[in-house]
């Protein structure tokens, strides 16, 4: 029964039917973002943070605590949007996703910027999951595609804490773009609890690892061992998490 429970939902995924364009409609006029402006020959890093599964809070902290976090490490004070759902606010709908990567588009330069997009929430083998109020939808990884490409930015490192992520690693990995996912595209990822601060990937890669290491890829391969250590430890099948692409915008970051 604890196995089955920490499978992050995904009877529940099923019930949301096929996926479809989440990105398709047209963001509807949001309240202005307000971002530190791009600086002229330096590579400014910007960071857009969404905890997309409203019943559960696990998500909201995560998002928040990765922002702060990655703010932190890669200095980009002023340079982030965090957006979440909860249990009485749609704060992360298609629409606000939209409009913060717009926002961030419209102040980053694309040549010189990169853009972090970090994405927790439950996940099945086709995407992630937004539960916001009374709308739930499934985010391909062609969603999350549309939304770099609304930022602008050539460089993009895109972060994906659920399970099943692996899935956004095959597909939108690339020279330009790193992605690092909480689990490969066949295995569920753990600890996503109402009431916790981080999932056990967050609590690995985010609170552990980057709070020792700037760079992203090392941080990384210590927080794949932790949490395959942790899962082993309490009996779970490991989530196997997942890095691929990225050289340049690891170059750039490393330039900085």
């Amino acid at each position: 029964m604890r196995r089955l429970l920490a499978f992050c939902l995904i009877g529940l995924f099923l019930a949301l039917g096929p996926s479809h364009d989440a990105f398709g409609q047209t963001a509807r006029r949001a309240e202005p973002v307000g971002l530190a402006p791009q600086r002229p020959g330096q590579t400014d890093v910007y960071i857009l943070s969404f905890g997309l599964w409203g019943p559960q809070s696990v998500f909201e902290s995560e998002a928040k605590g990765a922002a702060r976090i990655l703010e932190a490490q890669i200095g980009s004070k002023g340079r982030s949007i965090v957006q979440f759902n909860t249990k009485r606010r749609a704060g992360a709908t298609p629409q606000s996703l939209q409009a913060a990567a717009t926002a961030a588009g419209q102040t980053l330069d694309p040549a010189e910027d990169i853009v972090v997009l970090v994405l927790t929430s439950h996940g099945a083998p086709e995407g992630i999951g937004l539960v916001a109020g009374r709308d739930a939808l499934l985010v391909t990884p062609g969603d999350v595609r549309r939304l770099l490409d609304q930022t602008r930015a050539q460089h993009r490192v895109v972060i994906v804490s659920a399970c099943y992520s692996g899935v956004f690693a095959r597909d939108l990995a690339d020279a330009r773009t790193l992605v690092i996912t909480a689990a490969a595209a066949d295995k569920p990822s753990f600890g996503c609890r109402d009431g916790a601060t981080w999932t056990y990937f967050g609590d690995a890669f985010f609170n552990k690892a980057l709070r020792g290491e700037r760079r992203l890829d090392v941080a990384f391969e210590r927080a794949r061992g932790l949490v395959t250590q942790r899962e082993r430890r309490e009996g779970f099948d490991p989530s196997n998490p997942q890095i691929a692409g990225g050289a340049q915008v690891l170059e750039r970051l490393s330039a900085r």
